[in-house]
């Protein structure tokens, strides 16, 4: 259940043949497809092992990356076409140049926080996050280090939302440490850090393993609408296959509904991306149906509360101002796509 194992996994999966009969069949468009290891991006996985992304048209192969700021610099570099994470460095990246097109949401309120048991043992009932981690810091003398990923990301956004605006926190009881997502995982389970900001896999991979650590706080919790993962598309690429996008669009919303239907039969799709076969595929499917996994596909859905992450970076530092998002939510596809579906 090594988290490294689900990165050098992850790397080696590529479409197959088109389908017949299909869009596809017709030439499918090769997509290259970077992403980040959460049952967030279940969706496209789901509808790839389904084939529903040969039906759509396009030969997607995929590139796993540590965090979604790491990967806006191979986005911004050209060398993926769609982009599989957080919300939060799009505006970012839009503001520097790089033309990115939100088409889809996957996954909503899926960033959670965890406690090791050194510190889990201070959220007892009736004491505030906020007297819990001052009271860690009274006992052991140091600050409680909490992992998130790197500044400007969801995670790290979310974290200290909920510290210093829902809990009310002093910052003097808390070190936040910066950290990828498979660095995190490990250093929550070794008690490197006192606790952390996670998504499944990696909540039930790290309860499982040490049931001392405890979910302090859920993703509406962290931060109400939370955003989270969404398929974005780089304006050449949207602009130059508009149908494929949407029906890749249209793919998802089915993979929504079967992950719903029939969590059991998208879990070994999920499992093969994530994991390829290494994680117990039970793990796989508590995962898909933890209070962690929201799936959403409708991007409409997370435009106010995008703008409301936007804001808070500004306040935080991770953002010199408010970015327009004019161009950045391409609704139409799924607008489209829900039609289509009837």
């Amino acid at each position: 259940m090594d988290r490294r194992q689900f990165l050098l996994a992850g790397s080696a999966l590529a479409a197959t043949a088109a389908l017949p009969h299909t869009a596809a069949a017709q030439g499918a468009v090769p997509a290259r497809i970077g992403y980040i290891p959460i049952i967030g991006t279940a969706p496209v996985f789901v509808a790839q092992g389904e084939g529903w992304l040969k039906e759509a048209g396009i030969a997607a192969s995929f590139t796993v990356f540590e965090s979604g700021p790491n990967m806006i610099q191979a986005f911004a570099s050209g060398t993926i076409d769609f982009y599989l994470a957080g919300i939060a460095p799009l505006a970012v990246a839009r503001s520097r140049g790089v033309d990115v097109r939100v088409v889809a949401a996957t996954a909503v309120a899926e960033n959670v926080f965890v406690a090791a048991p050194a510190l889990a043992k201070f959220f007892t009932p009736g004491t505030s996050a906020a007297a819990a981690f001052k009271a860690h810091r009274a006992s052991t003398g140091k600050a409680a280090r909490l992992a998130t990923q790197p500044a400007g990301s969801v995670p790290n956004t979310t974290l200290q939302y909920w510290l210093w605006e829902v809990a009310k926190a002093d910052k003097a009881d808390i070190e936040i440490v910066p950290m990828g997502i498979d660095a995190t995982q490990q250093a929550v389970l070794a008690g490197a850090v006192e606790g952390g900001i996670v998504r499944e896999p990696a909540l039930t991979i790290v309860q499982t393993r040490n049931p001392g650590i405890r979910l302090i706080a859920g993703g509406e919790e962290l931060f109400p609408g939370q955003p989270g993962t969404v398929l974005a598309g780089s304006g050449a690429f949207v602009t130059k296959h508009p149908e494929a996008v949407e029906r890749t669009v249209g793919a998802l919303i089915r993979a929504a509904a079967l992950i719903a239907s029939n969590p059991d039969k998208a879990a070994p799709h999920v499992g093969a991306a994530l994991g390829k076969g290494i994680v117990d595929p039970a793990l796989i499917r508590k995962g898909l149906t933890s209070p962690a996994s929201k799936f959403e596909i409708d991007p409409r859905k997370i435009i106010e509360p995008s703008r409301a992450m936007q804001a808070y970076q500004v306040k935080l530092g991770s953002l010199e101002k408010e970015l327009p998002f004019d161009g950045l939510f391409e609704t139409q596809f799924y607008e489209r796509a829900l039609k289509a579906a009837g």
